[in-house]
């Protein structure tokens, strides 16, 4: 279903063997057979590519597609209502193009058999109409461009198929996607080459591999979480892992369970832009930490390419100013909606859509504070306000005249302001990722409580271990739960892609 078709058979490029289609009623072979193809079809580029490198003289253009999965169907056959994704809602031929099947094995095989289960026909496998650039078929980390350039005259576009932007739009997810006339509809919210954009992205912005990402991320806009978060991983490390089976920092370094110091990859000259890090479960069931620094834009990037990796929660874990007097410094805030004046979405996700409060994320949230901190009920009020937060692009809103800004801020209710959690909140609503947004109050700049570095020191040595320790519990909650119960049908539309 990818925009862009191209003629399998043109004699002047040269493409591997024609894939005849198979159709499975076994997600374990389907997968399987994705994987062979798409095997087959990366090693017949990056052959190619290693053969000129070595003095092989071109003969022509070379060209490989990414594996396809269809489904025809032609019921309204009734499925469980109580799931938000798995099923087509009408019938019709749907299809999506495949990328790094051996990174997405565990997603690919539960979509397709959700597939399988809810429609009783079987899924097609067969190529599709989208080549799959050179770049993307060496993978994560490839400088294919460079080492071209060292060997050859030719533009390696004349060559290989590159990027293409025309196929790494975010249409389907933002529903604005429409099938000409015969075309068949979207079956996942990405394309191959836009998950493979973003996989790149992923790699050069946080300086982890993708398939170092687990299914429960935190965000942060400050160090000191980050530096909690590595302290409390590597002495879960060496004590045996805690149920972990690795923790990873930037440069791919890999901490096994039952060590204290990393046993693979090798550390950057410097951190990158996002740095990742990874406390490893099996199945990705564990947690990842991104330090996205300050503002909207940085929140929308690293969201925008950690969403293909089809996440079961991220959650906001930062400072903010409350705007109540009777809030106090180290005060948390649960948000359960957003002012959106970031906006870096206004373009994809008009900001006349609600972001709702999802319930699981805000158990989780809230009783995990109450646990950490030993309060319930009542009590819990003292030290946590559940209400509006709001997000600006503006750093030193307090320079501005008040009138404007603190009028509307009154107006909304809102009790806490910051840079990022209503980006991140939106993007989550726009991929269709669960989230939610637990802040702490670091200072109040309508009540004289400025930050000032000697205040914050203070703050941030006695406040920010028990707030990683509230995120941390609520996402192990989240984990515990099964993924249908976290991918809530508020965040489905009218029509929807059957992948989750």
């Amino acid at each position: 279903m990818d925009k862009k078709t191209f003629d399998h058979t043109d004699a002047r490029i040269l493409s591997p063997d024609a894939y005849e289609p198979r159709s499975f009623s076994d997600p374990d072979e389907a997968l399987a057979a994705i994987s062979e193809l798409y095997a087959r079809n990366t090693a017949f580029l990056t052959d190619a590519f290693r053969g000129l490198s070595e003095g092989v003289p071109p003969a022509t253009r070379y060209r490989a597609y990414y594996p396809q999965v269809s489904l025809y169907t032609t019921s309204y056959g009734h499925v469980d209502s109580r799931l938000s994704y798995g099923h087509v809602t009408q019938p019709g031929h749907y299809t999506t193009s495949i990328t790094r099947p051996e990174l997405f094995a565990p997603y690919l095989k539960d979509q397709i058999g959700l597939l399988l289960k809810n429609h009783g026909v079987p899924i097609v496998v067969s190529e599709s109409d989208t080549p799959i650039p050179l770049h993307f078929a060496f993978g994560e980390g490839a400088y294919v461009e460079a080492s071209f350039a060292e060997n050859f005259a030719v533009p390696l576009r004349d060559l290989f198929d590159t990027p293409d932007l025309t196929n790494t739009d975010d249409e389907i997810a933002n529903g604005a996607y429409e099938p000409g006339p015969g075309e068949p509809s979207p079956l996942a919210p990405f394309t191959a080459q836009r998950i493979d954009y973003s996989l790149a992205r992923l790699s050069h912005y946080t300086a982890t591999n993708a398939d170092h990402f687990q299914n429960f991320v935190l965000f942060t806009n400050y160090q000191f979480y980050v530096d909690e978060f590595c302290a409390f991983a590597r002495r879960l490390m060496a004590e045996g892992g805690g149920g972990y089976e690795a923790f990873v920092e930037p440069g791919n370094l890999m901490t096994p369970a039952g060590s204290d110091e990393p046993t693979e990859g090798v550390a950057g000259v410097r951190l990158p832009q996002m740095p990742a890090y990874h406390l490893k479960k099996k199945s990705h069931g564990g947690i990842t930490m991104v330090n996205i620094g300050v503002g909207p834009s940085n929140a929308k990037t690293i969201t925008d390419h950690i969403a293909v990796l089809r996440p079961h929660a991220w959650l906001m874990l930062g400072h903010c100013a409350g705007l109540r007097n009777s809030q106090t410094l180290g005060d948390y805030v649960l948000a359960h909606a957003y002012v959106r004046e970031d906006h870096v979405l206004d373009d994809d996700l008009p900001v006349w859509v609600p972001i709702p409060a999802l319930a699981e994320i805000q158990v989780a949230l809230q009783e995990s504070v109450a646990e950490v901190t030993g309060l319930e009920g009542y009590d819990l009020k003292r030290i946590m306000r559940t209400g509006t937060v709001a997000t600006i692009d503006n750093r030193n809103w307090e320079l501005r005249d008040q009138r404007g800004p603190v009028k509307r801020l009154s107006q909304s209710r809102a009790i806490a302001l910051d840079m990022e959690s209503a980006t991140i909140a939106a993007n989550g609503f726009r991929f269709r990722v669960p989230y939610g947004t637990l802040l702490c109050v670091s200072d109040k700049p309508l009540h004289g409580e400025l930050k000032l570095p000697g205040m914050a020191t203070a703050f941030y040595r006695t406040q920010v271990s028990q707030h990683l320790e509230i995120g941390i519990r609520a996402m192990e909650k989240l984990a515990a739960m099964p993924p249908e119960r976290l991918h809530s049908r508020k965040l489905r539309s009218f029509y929807e892609t059957a992948f989750q």
